[in-house]
Protein backbone atom coordinates (compact mmCIF):
# COMPACT_ATOMS: atom_id res chain seq x y z
CA UNK A 1 0.00 0.00 0.00
CA UNK A 2 1.25 3.61 -0.73
CA UNK A 3 2.68 5.74 1.79
CA UNK A 4 1.37 9.46 1.03
CA UNK A 5 4.52 10.86 2.86
CA UNK A 6 6.78 8.88 0.35
CA UNK A 7 4.89 9.70 -3.12
CA UNK A 8 5.82 13.09 -2.40
CA UNK A 9 9.64 12.80 -1.57
CA UNK A 10 9.21 10.92 -4.63
CA UNK A 11 7.95 14.16 -6.63
CA UNK A 12 3.88 13.20 -6.65
CA UNK A 13 1.45 15.81 -5.03
CA UNK A 14 -1.01 14.81 -2.90
CA UNK A 15 -4.09 16.18 -1.73
CA UNK A 16 -4.56 16.48 1.04
CA UNK A 17 -0.90 16.71 1.54
CA UNK A 18 0.22 14.62 4.19
CA UNK A 19 1.06 16.06 7.74
CA UNK A 20 3.51 15.30 10.58
CA UNK A 21 4.66 17.50 12.97
CA UNK A 22 8.27 17.81 14.21
CA UNK A 23 8.45 17.02 17.79
CA UNK A 24 5.06 15.23 17.39
CA UNK A 25 5.96 13.30 20.19
CA UNK A 26 6.34 15.09 23.69
CA UNK A 27 6.32 17.04 26.49
CA UNK A 28 2.64 18.42 25.49
CA UNK A 29 0.59 15.10 25.68
CA UNK A 30 0.11 13.99 28.77
CA UNK A 31 1.23 10.10 27.87
CA UNK A 32 4.40 10.95 27.18
CA UNK A 33 4.97 13.12 30.61
CA UNK A 34 3.49 9.79 32.23
CA UNK A 35 6.16 7.84 30.44
CA UNK A 36 8.63 10.18 30.90
CA UNK A 37 8.58 9.89 34.75
CA UNK A 38 8.42 6.55 34.37
CA UNK A 39 11.87 6.39 32.20
CA UNK A 40 13.81 8.59 34.88
CA UNK A 41 16.36 10.50 33.33
CA UNK A 42 16.16 11.71 29.50
CA UNK A 43 18.64 9.43 27.80
CA UNK A 44 17.42 6.55 29.67
CA UNK A 45 14.00 7.29 27.71
CA UNK A 46 15.87 7.33 24.33
CA UNK A 47 17.86 4.34 25.54
CA UNK A 48 15.60 1.72 26.47
CA UNK A 49 13.52 0.88 23.22
CA UNK A 50 10.35 0.37 25.06
CA UNK A 51 10.06 3.17 25.88
CA UNK A 52 11.27 5.07 22.42
CA UNK A 53 8.86 2.75 20.77
CA UNK A 54 6.00 3.59 22.67
CA UNK A 55 6.61 7.89 22.51
CA UNK A 56 7.04 7.32 18.46
CA UNK A 57 3.94 5.73 18.34
CA UNK A 58 1.85 8.02 20.77
CA UNK A 59 1.12 10.89 18.30
CA UNK A 60 0.04 8.44 15.79
CA UNK A 61 -2.41 6.84 17.59
CA UNK A 62 -3.89 10.01 18.68
CA UNK A 63 -3.24 11.91 15.50
CA UNK A 64 -3.18 9.30 12.88
CA UNK A 65 -0.19 11.19 11.25
CA UNK A 66 1.55 9.92 7.65
CA UNK A 67 4.62 9.78 9.10
CA UNK A 68 6.38 8.70 12.57
CA UNK A 69 9.95 10.37 13.57
CA UNK A 70 11.86 7.95 15.80
CA UNK A 71 11.62 9.26 19.39
CA UNK A 72 15.62 9.71 20.12
CA UNK A 73 17.52 12.71 20.09
CA UNK A 74 20.33 14.65 17.87
CA UNK A 75 22.78 14.34 21.08
CA UNK A 76 23.11 10.72 21.21
CA UNK A 77 26.20 11.45 18.62
CA UNK A 78 28.60 13.36 20.72
CA UNK A 79 27.53 10.43 23.82
CA UNK A 80 28.12 7.51 21.69
CA UNK A 81 31.48 9.42 20.39
CA UNK A 82 32.61 9.52 24.19
CA UNK A 83 31.64 13.70 25.40
CA UNK A 84 30.03 13.96 28.81
CA UNK A 85 26.71 14.64 27.85
CA UNK A 86 23.32 15.18 30.44
CA UNK A 87 19.73 16.94 30.56
CA UNK A 88 19.28 18.81 33.29
CA UNK A 89 15.52 19.58 34.06
CA UNK A 90 14.71 23.13 33.57
CA UNK A 91 18.54 23.68 31.68
CA UNK A 92 18.66 21.39 28.87
CA UNK A 93 21.51 19.28 27.36
CA UNK A 94 24.67 20.47 29.17
CA UNK A 95 28.32 18.99 27.49
CA UNK A 96 31.39 19.04 28.77
CA UNK A 97 32.70 21.26 26.39
CA UNK A 98 35.09 21.17 24.05
CA UNK A 99 37.08 23.93 23.19
CA UNK A 100 40.23 22.49 20.92
CA UNK A 101 41.53 20.71 18.39
CA UNK A 102 43.42 18.55 21.24
CA UNK A 103 40.13 17.90 23.05
CA UNK A 104 38.13 16.78 20.20
CA UNK A 105 41.15 14.48 18.84
CA UNK A 106 40.22 12.29 22.30
CA UNK A 107 36.59 11.31 20.95
CA UNK A 108 36.36 7.97 18.91
CA UNK A 109 34.01 5.69 16.76
CA UNK A 110 35.01 2.61 18.81
CA UNK A 111 31.79 3.19 20.92
CA UNK A 112 29.36 4.78 19.36
CA UNK A 113 27.60 1.63 17.82
CA UNK A 114 27.24 -0.38 20.96
CA UNK A 115 25.84 3.16 22.69
CA UNK A 116 23.25 3.40 20.11
CA UNK A 117 22.12 0.13 19.52
CA UNK A 118 19.02 0.73 21.79
CA UNK A 119 18.12 3.14 19.34
CA UNK A 120 18.74 0.56 16.27
CA UNK A 121 16.33 -1.87 18.15
CA UNK A 122 13.66 0.88 18.53
CA UNK A 123 13.29 1.32 14.81
CA UNK A 124 13.39 -2.54 14.34
CA UNK A 125 10.13 -2.63 16.38
CA UNK A 126 8.97 -0.16 15.24
CA UNK A 127 8.61 -1.33 11.73
CA UNK A 128 6.23 -3.89 13.09
CA UNK A 129 3.96 -1.63 14.37
CA UNK A 130 2.95 0.88 12.15
CA UNK A 131 0.30 1.12 9.32
CA UNK A 132 0.98 0.18 5.99
CA UNK A 133 0.32 4.35 4.81
CA UNK A 134 2.74 5.27 7.81
CA UNK A 135 6.48 5.95 7.03
CA UNK A 136 8.99 5.87 9.27
CA UNK A 137 11.91 8.83 9.56
CA UNK A 138 14.81 8.25 11.03
CA UNK A 139 16.85 11.56 11.78
CA UNK A 140 20.28 12.73 12.73
CA UNK A 141 21.43 16.62 13.74
CA UNK A 142 23.87 18.26 11.13
CA UNK A 143 27.50 18.35 12.05
CA UNK A 144 27.55 21.72 12.19
CA UNK A 145 24.38 22.19 14.97
CA UNK A 146 25.69 19.03 16.88
CA UNK A 147 29.48 20.82 17.11
CA UNK A 148 27.65 23.76 18.48
CA UNK A 149 26.43 21.80 21.42
CA UNK A 150 29.68 20.00 21.83
CA UNK A 151 31.91 23.43 21.70
CA UNK A 152 29.13 25.38 23.51
CA UNK A 153 28.41 22.87 26.12
CA UNK A 154 24.73 23.92 25.99
CA UNK A 155 22.07 26.00 24.09
CA UNK A 156 23.98 29.13 23.29
CA UNK A 157 22.11 32.89 22.14
CA UNK A 158 25.76 34.09 20.29
CA UNK A 159 27.61 31.15 19.14
CA UNK A 160 30.81 32.64 20.42
CA UNK A 161 32.85 29.78 21.52
CA UNK A 162 32.21 27.43 18.59
CA UNK A 163 32.98 30.53 15.96
CA UNK A 164 36.19 31.14 17.61
CA UNK A 165 36.89 27.64 17.51
CA UNK A 166 36.26 27.20 13.85
CA UNK A 167 37.49 30.74 12.75
CA UNK A 168 41.08 31.19 14.48
CA UNK A 169 41.88 26.98 14.11
CA UNK A 170 39.81 25.61 10.82
CA UNK A 171 42.17 22.86 10.08
CA UNK A 172 41.54 21.74 13.84
CA UNK A 173 37.76 22.33 13.70
CA UNK A 174 37.54 20.84 10.06
CA UNK A 175 38.87 17.25 11.69
CA UNK A 176 36.06 17.61 14.62
CA UNK A 177 33.58 17.95 11.94
CA UNK A 178 35.15 15.27 9.93
CA UNK A 179 34.55 12.86 12.87
CA UNK A 180 30.73 14.18 12.96
CA UNK A 181 30.48 13.58 9.27
CA UNK A 182 31.55 9.78 9.45
CA UNK A 183 29.41 9.45 12.53
CA UNK A 184 26.31 10.71 11.32
CA UNK A 185 26.87 8.75 8.36
CA UNK A 186 27.29 5.77 10.36
CA UNK A 187 24.08 6.43 12.56
CA UNK A 188 21.55 6.87 9.57
CA UNK A 189 22.68 4.08 7.62
CA UNK A 190 22.34 2.20 10.88
CA UNK A 191 18.55 3.69 11.42
CA UNK A 192 17.99 2.52 7.29
CA UNK A 193 19.23 -1.04 8.39
CA UNK A 194 17.39 -1.63 11.21
CA UNK A 195 14.14 -0.27 8.81
CA UNK A 196 13.21 3.57 8.45
CA UNK A 197 11.92 4.35 4.95
CA UNK A 198 13.35 8.15 4.93
CA UNK A 199 16.01 10.49 6.94
CA UNK A 200 16.06 14.39 7.95
CA UNK A 201 18.97 15.61 9.31
CA UNK A 202 18.24 18.67 11.31
CA UNK A 203 20.61 21.83 11.03
CA UNK A 204 19.24 23.89 13.58
CA UNK A 205 22.00 26.41 13.25
CA UNK A 206 22.28 26.80 9.81
CA UNK A 207 21.41 30.87 10.36
CA UNK A 208 24.60 31.60 12.33
CA UNK A 209 27.23 31.94 9.92
CA UNK A 210 28.46 34.54 7.24
CA UNK A 211 27.76 32.33 3.57
CA UNK A 212 31.28 31.75 3.67
CA UNK A 213 31.17 29.60 6.28
CA UNK A 214 27.78 28.35 5.59
CA UNK A 215 29.09 27.16 2.64
CA UNK A 216 31.82 25.15 4.40
CA UNK A 217 30.29 23.87 7.81
CA UNK A 218 26.65 23.85 6.91
CA UNK A 219 27.02 22.82 2.75
CA UNK A 220 30.26 20.70 2.13
CA UNK A 221 29.25 18.22 5.53
CA UNK A 222 25.66 17.33 4.53
CA UNK A 223 27.00 17.10 0.18
CA UNK A 224 28.74 14.34 2.15
CA UNK A 225 26.29 12.58 4.03
CA UNK A 226 24.34 12.44 1.55
CA UNK A 227 26.36 11.75 -1.35
CA UNK A 228 27.59 8.99 0.97
CA UNK A 229 24.49 7.57 1.97
CA UNK A 230 23.29 7.38 -1.57
CA UNK A 231 26.20 5.11 -2.66
CA UNK A 232 24.38 2.50 -0.62
CA UNK A 233 20.83 3.79 -1.15
CA UNK A 234 20.56 6.03 -4.75
CA UNK A 235 16.96 6.22 -3.94
CA UNK A 236 16.90 7.00 0.18
CA UNK A 237 14.93 9.86 0.71
CA UNK A 238 16.48 12.68 2.18
CA UNK A 239 15.21 16.17 3.73
CA UNK A 240 17.17 19.01 5.23
CA UNK A 241 16.05 21.59 7.39
CA UNK A 242 18.52 24.56 7.26
CA UNK A 243 16.76 25.99 10.00
CA UNK A 244 17.22 30.16 9.65
CA UNK A 245 18.79 30.12 6.62
CA UNK A 246 16.82 32.48 4.54
CA UNK A 247 18.41 32.94 0.84
CA UNK A 248 21.57 30.18 1.80
CA UNK A 249 18.39 28.08 1.11
CA UNK A 250 18.66 27.71 -2.50
CA UNK A 251 22.66 26.97 -2.17
CA UNK A 252 21.83 24.59 0.22
CA UNK A 253 19.13 23.00 -1.90
CA UNK A 254 21.16 22.83 -5.04
CA UNK A 255 25.09 21.53 -3.14
CA UNK A 256 23.88 19.36 -1.08
CA UNK A 257 21.64 16.73 -2.62
CA UNK A 258 18.84 16.49 -0.64
CA UNK A 259 15.64 15.60 -1.75
CA UNK A 260 13.80 18.19 -0.02
CA UNK A 261 13.57 21.20 2.05
CA UNK A 262 12.04 21.70 5.20
CA UNK A 263 11.49 25.67 5.64
CA UNK A 264 11.25 27.11 8.64
CA UNK A 265 8.50 29.75 9.73
CA UNK A 266 10.83 32.91 8.66
CA UNK A 267 10.66 31.50 4.60
CA UNK A 268 8.51 33.42 2.03
CA UNK A 269 6.57 30.89 0.62
CA UNK A 270 6.21 32.73 -2.78
CA UNK A 271 9.33 33.40 -2.83
CA UNK A 272 10.43 29.52 -2.20
CA UNK A 273 7.84 28.29 -4.93
CA UNK A 274 10.17 30.34 -7.64
CA UNK A 275 13.94 30.00 -6.06
CA UNK A 276 14.13 26.36 -5.44
CA UNK A 277 14.94 24.16 -7.74
CA UNK A 278 12.33 22.73 -10.08
CA UNK A 279 10.26 20.03 -8.56
CA UNK A 280 11.92 19.98 -5.62
CA UNK A 281 9.46 18.86 -2.90
CA UNK A 282 9.13 21.13 0.09
CA UNK A 283 7.44 20.57 3.49
CA UNK A 284 6.38 23.13 6.27
CA UNK A 285 5.74 25.78 7.42
CA UNK A 286 3.13 27.20 9.81
CA UNK A 287 4.45 28.62 12.82
CA UNK A 288 4.11 26.63 15.69
CA UNK A 289 3.27 29.81 17.44
CA UNK A 290 -0.59 29.24 16.03
CA UNK A 291 -1.05 25.82 18.01
CA UNK A 292 -0.81 27.72 20.72
CA UNK A 293 -3.56 30.27 19.68
CA UNK A 294 -5.41 27.98 17.52
CA UNK A 295 -8.74 28.77 16.42
CA UNK A 296 -9.81 30.58 12.95
CA UNK A 297 -6.77 32.41 12.50
CA UNK A 298 -4.97 28.76 12.67
CA UNK A 299 -7.27 27.83 10.24
CA UNK A 300 -6.52 30.58 7.77
CA UNK A 301 -2.38 30.02 8.11
CA UNK A 302 -3.12 26.28 6.79
CA UNK A 303 -5.42 27.52 4.11
CA UNK A 304 -2.29 29.92 3.12
CA UNK A 305 0.19 27.99 2.84
CA UNK A 306 -1.64 24.72 1.31
CA UNK A 307 -2.27 27.34 -1.46
CA UNK A 308 1.30 28.54 -1.68
CA UNK A 309 2.09 25.31 -2.06
CA UNK A 310 0.20 24.05 -5.16
CA UNK A 311 2.59 24.10 -7.23
CA UNK A 312 5.42 21.57 -5.79
CA UNK A 313 5.02 18.59 -4.01
CA UNK A 314 4.01 19.55 -0.61
CA UNK A 315 4.47 18.04 3.25
CA UNK A 316 2.68 19.58 6.12
CA UNK A 317 4.64 20.59 8.77
CA UNK A 318 5.71 23.06 10.87
CA UNK A 319 8.75 25.77 10.80
CA UNK A 320 10.21 24.67 13.81
CA UNK A 321 9.16 22.03 16.56
CA UNK A 322 5.61 22.07 18.90
CA UNK A 323 5.71 23.81 21.36
CA UNK A 324 5.69 22.00 25.11
CA UNK A 325 2.48 24.13 25.80
CA UNK A 326 0.11 23.33 23.23
CA UNK A 327 -2.71 21.69 23.44
CA UNK A 328 -3.20 18.36 22.29
CA UNK A 329 -7.10 19.62 21.01
CA UNK A 330 -5.27 21.72 18.87
CA UNK A 331 -3.15 19.75 17.16
CA UNK A 332 -6.12 17.73 16.26
CA UNK A 333 -7.65 20.46 15.36
CA UNK A 334 -4.64 21.11 12.35
CA UNK A 335 -4.65 17.88 11.27
CA UNK A 336 -8.18 17.69 10.68
CA UNK A 337 -7.70 21.23 8.53
CA UNK A 338 -5.46 20.27 6.64
CA UNK A 339 -7.21 16.97 5.70
CA UNK A 340 -10.58 18.50 5.12
CA UNK A 341 -9.56 22.15 3.67
CA UNK A 342 -7.59 20.76 0.36
CA UNK A 343 -9.75 17.32 -0.21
Amino acid sequence: MAKPFLDVLKGDRRDPPPIWLMRQAGRYLPEYRELRAKAGGFLDLCYTPEFAVEVTLQPIERYGFDAAILFSDILVIPDGLGQDVSFVEGTGPVLKPIRSATEADLLSMDGLQKTLAPVYEAVSRLTGRLGAETALVGFAGAPWTVACYMVEGRTSRDFHAVKSFCYSDPEGFGRLMDLLVEATVAHLSAQVEAGVDAVQIFESHAGVLPEPEFMTWVVEPIRQIVAALREKWPNLPIIGFPRGAGPMYVPFAENTGVTAVSLDTSVSLDWAMDALPVGMPVQGNIDPVFLLTGGNEMDRAVERIIDACRSRPHIFNLGHGVDKQTDPKTVQRLVSKVREFSS
